[in-house]
Formats: structure tokens, C-alpha cells, sequence
């Protein structure tokens, strides 16, 4: 059982009223987390606190902040195993993808860590005699993060690493499924120094996110906000920030196509597409949703597709028997049941697997997917993957880009040269061939484009996210002037 509070101006503290909620474990039911259930009011002193906290730490030169970064990451790694109970305990995702998400998360706080100095300005030629006229990135301000459930410590930690690393300070709007994974991020990186009211951690009643959300979006202190959720709450939330001209950046829904080219490695893509479209139950944006194989090949590939979706099994994420964990909640079995029987009732096929039975369900593959199918557009985000035949790799782009989400996708061809040619066709922010649609690096863009949100988390890109770009000159010398 895990007890939580508000991490407010460098301080653990109740929310207004003392009021908490709950967050059950998927599989059993049981309560494992009581959490401060924040109010707007609440959500407005955090954001007072970080903007009376972003004078001082926006001043502090790159060192300093560099260290203190570094050091959370050892504190991150140090405390893995707190990470991994709660994690497993909210979530219902297995040991390994939760020591998987600490191992990354302190990545992301050592990438930030280096991206302290190289936060560069340049130097512009001025028609103006005796002039240097300079464009240079300044901290902007406040820095709302607001992260999901599905990869927790990983997506916490992208929400505010580099923010801090530009001198921002930050707000972290916690996911209700999983408040105590998301405060230990709070509390390790307070632990490393990132303390009055740098680093705050908001957690609320699921009720209540609309209000807390809303007060935070519209705080005079917030300059940005960045979301990584579904679709229709980054529309929410967008909107919301327009109304007050504050930028926004969305990493959201995603349908990912998985091209199968007619010559193709066929074991190398099984391969990545049993990991792309089941690896966290396919509860990750990037997860392989669609898999478009060319007809040619398309028996082989589905054949040899089922037999190791079979092999994989579900359950109780700490049984090590099992290959995959939980759905995040029931919920979600019955969306996906609802797209299976509306593929079947349609004339698609039960290659492997079948419908979820309460948050447990087998890795499912549905063959013979057609447009007129909701598995073919509605995002999923569960263990079950459509495959959809195709005749010719232009038919294959077709269908890969008839969607409205375009975040991360594959092709697999033996042909290189073809093979980026492909790529380079898709509209999709992301793209890997002969790999996964399931890959990140810190040091990488990662973003999408089309109802896939727009910006970019990671490396270099980040940079120019949470800061400002101004222009300053110096006049030199003496200078004309016309009156």
C-alpha cells in the first residue's frame, strides 16, 4: 500500500480538504495507492511556487544544473526496485518492462544533463553598420508535463528532463492509474536537489483532471505545456492553451503500419512484429497496429506470425511465467473485444488468441482486415494486431497513410534502397526499417505528425521546445539615424 502527497514549493504536503482517492491494482482490485486528490487550487499554488522558484534556477549556469540532473539519474537507479512495485502494483505491466522503463528514464535524465550546454545561440549578420545582433535560447518560464500510465517512469521523466535542463521550472501533472510511480520521480529528483518549487508533482481524482488541468493551462507563470496522451484529450487541451497563446506540445494516439514487402526477411519481421505489436500488452503508442504484408508473402509471414503469438502468455505480471502483464483496466477489454467481433462479424479471421476476459487477454492476431472494419482505423491500444493484405508495395503506402494518425512505422525489405524509398513515402514522424515500430532513444526526435500531436521530445529538438529564441543586439559605435 502506497501513500502519497502533493510535492508542492519543496514540500510534502495534504491537498485543500485532505482529500485523496484511490488507484486499484488491474488484476486483483485491491487499493495499492492513496493519493492527495489536488484541487485547482491546488494545481494554482504549485504553479505559484514554480514561478517564484523559476527566477533563481533559470540563472543557475549549466554545471550546476548538469550535476544535479546526473545525480537523480544514480538516485533513479538506485531505487529501481521502489519503481518496479509501484509500477507493477498500479499498472499491471511486468517486472522486466518496469525495470526497463527506470533503466531509460535515468537515460533521459543523463541526455538532459548534456543538453545543458549545448543550448546555442548564433551570431547574425546586421545591415547595420557597428552592429552584433545575436538569436539567443532563454528559459521560458514554466513547463507543465502531463504524462500517461503505459510507460510511466519513462514518459514522467521525458515530461520535465530537459525543461529543467533549460533552466525551466516544472509542474508534473500526474496520471491517475498510476500516482505513486509518478511522485517517486517527484521525490528522487527533489532528493537531488531540484527542491523548492523547481520540481512539483500534482496527483488527482480522476473527476477532478478537467479542473486541474484547466487551472494549470491557464496559470500566468505556465509558458508550456506538453501532453502525452490520446488524441482527444490533446485536442482538450490544445484548445485550452490557444486561449491563452501558450505553445503546446502533443505526443499523442497512433495506428503504426508494419510494411511487409514481397522480399522481405520474413523471420526478421515476425520477429519485430511480435515484439512491435505485443511487447506492455500493445499498450504503447508506437505499437505495430497494422501489419500491411504483401499477398506473396502474406501466408508464410501470418503463419509463422501465429505460432508465436501463441507461444506468449498473459496473466498475473509477477507469475514469471508469463510473457505479457494486464490490460490497464477492463474498460479496455471491451473495447477491444468490441473491434474483434466487428472484424469477425465482417469476415476477417482468428489467426492466434482471441478476446480479452476481464483485463487478461492472449496475443491476438486478426487476419484479412478491411477497410470497412473499425480494427483497421480505430486505435486499438491492446495485444491484438490486424493484418491487412496487399498486392504491390503502392497499395502498401496507400493503406499505410490512410489513417489519421501518423506517429511510427516499419518497413522490411532484403532491398535497402527500396526499402527507404518506402519510407520516405510514409507520413509518419517516425519510421525504422527493418525494425520495430517500437523504438526510443533519448537522444532522439521523437514526435508525430497528422492527429499523432506535432513537436518533438528528445535530443537537440527538445532544446527548442522549452526555450525561447530572442533577439538582442550591441551597437558597437556610433549609428545613423534618419530624424
Amino acid at each position: 500500500m502506497f501513500t502519497t502527497q502533493l510535492l508542492s514549493a519543496g514540500q510534502a504536503i495534504a491537498a485543500e480538504k485532505s482529500a485523496t482517492f484511490t488507484r486499484a491494482n488491474p488484476l486483483s482490485g485491491d487499493t495499492v495507492t492513496t493519493a492527495a486528490a489536488a484541487s485547482a487550487g491546488d494545481a494554482n499554488a504549485a504553479a505559484d511556487a514554480a514561478g517564484r522558484a523559476f527566477a533563481a534556477w533559470s540563472q543557475t549556469g549549466p554545471g550546476a544544473r548538469r550535476a544535479k540532473l546526473l545525480k537523480a539519474a544514480e538516485l533513479m537507479e538506485s531505487r529501481q526496485g521502489d519503481f518496479i512495485d509501484r509500477m507493477v502494483s498500479e499498472t499491471g505491466a511486468t517486472p522486466g518492462w518496469a525495470g526497463f522503463n527506470v533503466k531509460v528514464a535515468a537515460d533521459v535524465l543523463r541526455e538532459a544533463a548534456a543538453l545543458t550546454t549545448q543550448i546555442h545561440g548564433d551570431v547574425i549578420p546586421s545591415n547595420v553598420p557597428d552592429s552584433m545582433a545575436m538569436g539567443v535560447r532563454v528559459p521560458c518560464g514554466v513547463v507543465v508535463g502531463i504524462a500517461p500510465w503505459n510507460a510511466p517512469i519513462i514518459l514522467g521523466t521525458r515530461a520535465i528532463a530537459t525543461p529543467l535542463a533549460c533552466g525551466n521550472s516544472v509542474i508534473l501533472k500526474a496520471s491517475e492509474q498510476c500516482p505513486a510511480t509518478h511522485h517517486l520521480i517527484g521525490e528522487v529528483l527533489q532528493e537531488a536537489g531540484l527542491g523548492d518549487g523547481i520540481v512539483n508533482v500534482i496527483t488527482n481524482a480522476p473527476d477532478d483532471a478537467a479542473d486541474v488541468v484547466s487551472a494549470l493551462v491557464a496559470h500566468p507563470a505556465v509558458r508550456r505545456i506538453n501532453f502525452t496522451g490520446s488524441t482527444g484529450v490533446g485536442k482538450i487541451i490544445a484548445e485550452q492553451a490557444a486561449k491563452h497563446l501558450k505553445p503546446v506540445l502533443l505526443e499523442l494516439g497512433g495506428k503504426a503500419p508494419f510494411l511487409v514487402l514481397d522480399d522481405a526477411d520474413i523471420d526478421a519481421a515476425v520477429d519485430a512484429a511480435i515484439f512491435g505489436a505485443f511487447f506492455n500488452q500493445g499498450q504503447i503508442c508506437m505499437s505495430t497496429e497494422r501489419l500491411i504484408v504483401d499477398h506473396q508473402v502474406a501466408e508464410a509471414f501470418v503463419e509463422k506470425l501465429a505460432r508465436r503469438a501463441q507461444a506468449l502468455t498473459a496473466g498475473d505480471p509477477r507469475d514469471e511465467g508469463n510473457t505479457l502483464g494486464t490490460l490497464i483496466n477492463s474498460e479496455a477489454g471491451e473495447k477491444l473485444n468490441g473491434l474483434i467481433d466487428d472484424a469477425l462479424a465482417k469476415g476477417a479471421r482468428l489467426a492466434a488468441g482471441g478476446k480479452a476476459e476481464g483485463v487478461v487477454m492472449q496475443a491476438t492476431v486478426v487476419d484479412g482486415v478491411t477497410s470497412d472494419m473499425r480494427l483497421y482505423s480505430e486505435e486499438s491500444f491492446g495485444p491484438v494486431v490486424a493484418v491487412i493484405r496487399v498486392d504491390g508495395e503502392d497499395e502498401a503506402v496507400r493503406i499505410a497513410n490512410d489513417s489519421e494518425y501518423g506517429l511510427s512505422s516499419a518497413v522490411f525489405s532484403r532491398d535497402s534502397a527500396r526499402a527507404m524509398k518506402v519510407a520516405g513515402r510514409l507520413q509518419t514522424g517516425i519510421c525504422h526499417i527493418n525494425a520495430p515500430t517500437v523504438h526510443d532513444e533519448p537522444q532522439m526526435p521523437f514526435g508525430g505528425v497528422k492527429s499523432s500531436g506535432h513537436g518533438r521530445f528528445g535530443g537537440k529538438a527538445g532544446i527548442e521546445e522549452f526555450t525561447e529564441l530572442r533577439w538582442i543586439t550591441m551597437q558597437l559605435g556610433p549609428r545613423h539615424y534618419p530624424i
